[in-house]
């Protein structure tokens, strides 16, 4: 299929990129292992997102809380802050600030058995409300007395994650979350008058819009503090489930962009909320951690779609997650395995990866926007830009037309991640998916997950450049104005008349 697209550099569309904002993880406490550490630098290096969000800060593992009786049978409790200040200055260290999510509860807090996830977040509301809020504080306070009012004053902070799941909060109480709202964010407040607190985190569903609307007039009742709404989304329909992996197939760019926008009107229709930030704290393909679909090509050109789109309506969309030191469904058995992460174990780049790093480092003002391409104008006239090639049910390549004024002499430089060219998760499968892999097949593979560099000299004159994108190709490309500064004598064609 071949599109033909006139391309005016004067031109101006709407795009915000808040692709950087902020990048999801698993729980807190896994950031005391090495690999996860190591995987989050190298998403740094290349990515640099702003903020990180996960669970499981008051979780045990944390040991923040600490409850315990004496010989004589008397109760003590105090706080040990050793495991945050060893995730959280690993963090700053490797130029990543928290988006704190409060929870979830520490079981000598807890007021019931409700759990999740292999490693047993407990999910009930707190037994003493007042020893609740007194941890919020004290947490707070102990990050201002070691990184600065200024610093932690500027972190977001999000009361729970998910509590419209029965999962995430015991039966879904709504009442109780709300209650669970008002003491938080009161609490948080307290600590730290200048952090920015929100929710409801909730995620899909058809109870989601009432949730949201029933929560903004709670806060709007009783008065409570509010700086930003939060919601989840993800795309995965009906589900089908082979062993321990479910496949499920997607919904459309724009359906899911639709569901967003009608929050962001409904957040609108407040006259108190009006224009109040939107963060989705959580966004991916599927919503489950062995969904094969996150290690493929697919996976990389469907979030091409929603990072294009999503700034129209909230101001940070966090994709779950860095990467698949990840534990929610168990320990992962294989380098390969339906993980959320933009990295594989082994620190292997998957294809989702490129699109971060396409999207997070594009510059420039947005001259063009559709379904398949953005491109943007840079101050010295380049211009750059990401294509992607979904292909949902009907396999084809696509060429994209570029007709644009007439050029001087200028270099067209692409990077090429498609299922031939940088497809890890093929290799890995016609390696006869190895569990543990050996260094030379990790060798391979890291190699196998580059994206394919080209460049292509364009005459002046020349008004018109063509972009070739195979199945679930996603690409990112420059056109530059090129400067000739050979050095006297230096001759590339010489071998090529004298060999």
């Amino acid at each position: 299929m071949k599109r033909t697209i006139a391309l005016n550099p004067e031109n101006r569309v709407q795009f915000n990129n808040n692709a950087a904002f902020c990048v999801g993880t698993g729980r807190m406490g896994l950031a005391l292992q090495q690999e996860y550490m190591d995987q989050l630098r190298l998403v740094q290096s290349e990515c640099a997102f702003s903020h990180i969000r996960g669970h499981g800060l008051f979780c045990d593992d944390m040991g923040i809380y600490q409850y315990f009786k004496d010989r004589e049978g008397n109760e003590h409790f105090r706080y040990n802050f050793t495991y945050l200040d060893r995730v959280f200055d690993a963090y700053l260290a490797a130029g990543i600030k928290p988006f704190i999510e409060l929870g979830f509860m520490p079981y000598a807090l807890a007021s019931g058995e409700n759990y999740i996830f292999y490693w047993k977040g407990n999910t009930t509301p707190p037994a003493d409300e007042t020893k609740w809020a007194d941890l919020i504080k004290a947490t707070l306070r102990h990050l201002v007395d070691r990184y600065g009012y200024e610093e932690v004053s500027a972190w977001p902070c999000e009361v729970w994650n998910e509590p419209n799941l029965p999962a995430f909060w015991q039966n879904a109480d709504k009442e109780k979350y709300l209650r669970l709202y008002e003491i938080s964010s009161l609490a948080v407040k307290e600590a730290i008058p200048d952090m920015k607190v929100g929710g409801p985190a909730v995620c899909g569903g058809s109870e989601t819009p009432k949730w949201i609307t029933d929560f903004l007039d709670f806060v709007k009742e009783k008065k409570l503090p509010l700086d930003f709404v939060s919601r989840h989304a993800y795309m995965g329909e009906t589900p089908e489930h082979q062993g321990r992996y479910l496949y499920h197939t997607m919904r459309t760019v724009e359906d899911l962009f639709q569901e967003m926008k009608g929050t962001r009107d409904a957040i609108d229709s407040y006259p108190e909320f009006k224009g109040m930030p939107m963060h989705i704290t959580e966004f991916n393909t599927s919503y489950n951690p062995f969904c094969p679909i996150h290690d493929t090509n697919l996976n990389a050109a469907y979030i091409s779609g929603l990072l294009a789109v999503l700034g129209d309506v909230a101001a940070s969309y966090s994709y779950w997650t860095f990467g698949d030191v990840f534990e929610e469904g168990g320990v992962p058995a294989t380098p390969f395995h339906g993980g959320f992460g933009l990295l594989a174990n082994g620190m292997i780049k998957k294809p989702t990866y490129y699109t971060f790093r396409f999207f997070t480092n594009l510059k420039g003002e947005a001259i063009y926007r559709d379904e398949n391409l953005l491109v943007t104008r840079l101050a010295d006239g380049s211009l750059e830009g990401v294509a992607w090639n979904l292909c949902r049910e009907e396999r084809k390549q696509l060429e994209l037309s570029l007709n644009l004024p007439a050029l001087s002499d200028a270099v067209l430089l692409t990077e090429t991640v498609d299922e031939e060219c940088c497809n890890p998760l093929k290799v890995w499968h016609e390696m006869g998916e190895p569990s543990s892999l050996t260094a030379a097949q990790l060798s391979f593979l890291k190699a196998a997950a580059q994206p394919k560099c080209e460049s292509r000299a364009i005459a002046a004159g020349s008004q018109e450049v063509a972009l070739n994108l195979k199945e679930n190709a996603v690409v990112h490309f420059t056109l530059a104005p090129v400067k000739k500064e050979a050095d006297e004598g230096y001759d590339y064609e010489w071998y090529r008349t004298h060999s």
